[in-house]
């Protein structure tokens, strides 16, 4: 069986052709040009980051992608949908505020701004799939809605899931606030008493009351009412609030591959990865940490699954970067061809995500890469 193919472009440059250049060359190379974009609706999905957080994709490449969309006499536009946790991305308005601050807006991408679940984050639609964690999948009605999807994704790592790329884009981005529901169920966090300062930054944050500060002056979760989304983990700073993800972490990636499944049924995408600020947590947190690796370039492919592939293999060839997260031994050298992700969040099992989604035909784990 055949390779697929993943086009990648390191960041070097030349006087004549800035990085907005090579991105453009690298998505042409790829073939981006053979879909019909022709009065089609193209949602073009990308994370808005959470305001105070700094690693996120640039608006400029998202306007470079939108350009060249727009002479395919195209009708992009930027989406993303609402988070479970709270937020300054929760609700429709307040999101397309923090993406209007991050630089997401008309003036400076050339397109509109729509926030795929709507106002509260319940406007979807239930894609059948039938598949072997999810017989139907919520997705936000104004991506679902759309005749092609373009996925430009910031790859980095992840708390949940070991890093975020396509898969994560596309599966856990593109979902309603109760399909992030369905995906998080099944990863509860746990405090970790001898932590615990009782400083009720959780419980004021939790948006399902499910946490709440004893007598002991201990949080204590309701699991209940917990459904899993992690942002006790997020606001906690003292460590004390954990996700002990392993065996659960491998159903949420599985989970997340079937719903990455859904958001393309039937319909074209193209999918770019941007291998830059590779910092150790998803872009959901208020702020980001030292990269783990140096920026290394983008990459571009038809096939989620390969990209993602590639460019994991390409951080784990990668050095890392003295004074980050993985490096604080520094007894361990340069980490050239260990799982930085791994060794960022050993719980995790950012793999058998791939597998899965290989398994049920979303793409392949095998892939040629080919330097633009």
């Amino acid at each position: 069986m055949a390779s697929s193919k993943v086009w990648f472009t390191n960041l070097r440059v030349k006087p004549s052709q800035n990085l907005l250049k090579k991105l453009e060359n690298l998505v042409i190379k790829a073939g981006i040009e053979n879909i019909d974009f022709k009065k089609k609706l193209v949602a073009v999905k990308i994370h808005f980051g959470e305001p105070g957080n700094l690693a996120f994709i640039r608006p400029n490449y998202a306007a470079q992608i939108i350009k060249l969309l727009k002479s395919k006499e195209a009708i992009p536009y930027l989406t993303d949908c609402n988070t479970l946790y709270y937020g300054r991305r929760s609700n429709g308005p307040s999101h397309i505020e923090a993406a209007f601050e991050n630089g997401f807006n008309p003036m400076v991408t050339g397109c509109p701004v729509i926030i795929g679940d709507g106002v509260r984050g319940t406007d979807h639609r239930e894609i059948p799939l039938d598949l072997e964690y999810c017989k139907t999948a919520k997705i936000g009605a104004q991506i679902a809605d759309s005749d092609i999807v373009v996925s430009l994704n910031h790859f980095k790592g992840h708390e949940l899931t070991g890093f975020g790329g396509a898969l994560k884009n596309l599966g856990m981005g593109c979902a309603s606030v109760g399909g992030k529901l369905f995906l998080h169920s099944g990863s509860s966090p746990k405090i970790f008493e001898e932590n615990c300062t009782g400083c009720r930054v959780c419980e004021k944050h939790c948006a399902h009351d499910a946490i709440k500060v004893g007598k002991d002056k201990i949080a204590h979760i309701d699991y209940a009412k917990c459904v899993g989304c992690g942002q006790c983990i997020a606001v906690c700073q003292y460590d004390a609030s954990r996700v002990v993800w392993s065996p659960n972490s491998e159903i949420v990636c599985n989970r997340i591959s079937e719903y990455a499944y859904a958001v393309v049924k039937d319909k074209p995408s193209f999918h770019v990865n941007f291998i830059m600020n590779v910092s150790p947590d998803c872009d959901c947190w208020g702020s980001n940490d030292y990269p783990l690796i140096p920026d290394l370039g983008m990459a571009a492919s038809f096939d989620p699954v390969a990209l993602d592939k590639a460019c994991a293999d390409l951080v784990v060839a990668a050095p890392a970067l003295p004074g980050s997260k993985i490096c604080e031994d520094h007894s361990k050298g340069d980490l050239k061809g260990e799982d930085k992700f791994r060794l960022a969040h050993p719980d995790t099992s950012w793999l058998s995500g791939l597998e899965h989604a290989e398994k049920i035909g979303l793409g392949k784990t095998s892939y040629e890469l080919i330097n633009v």
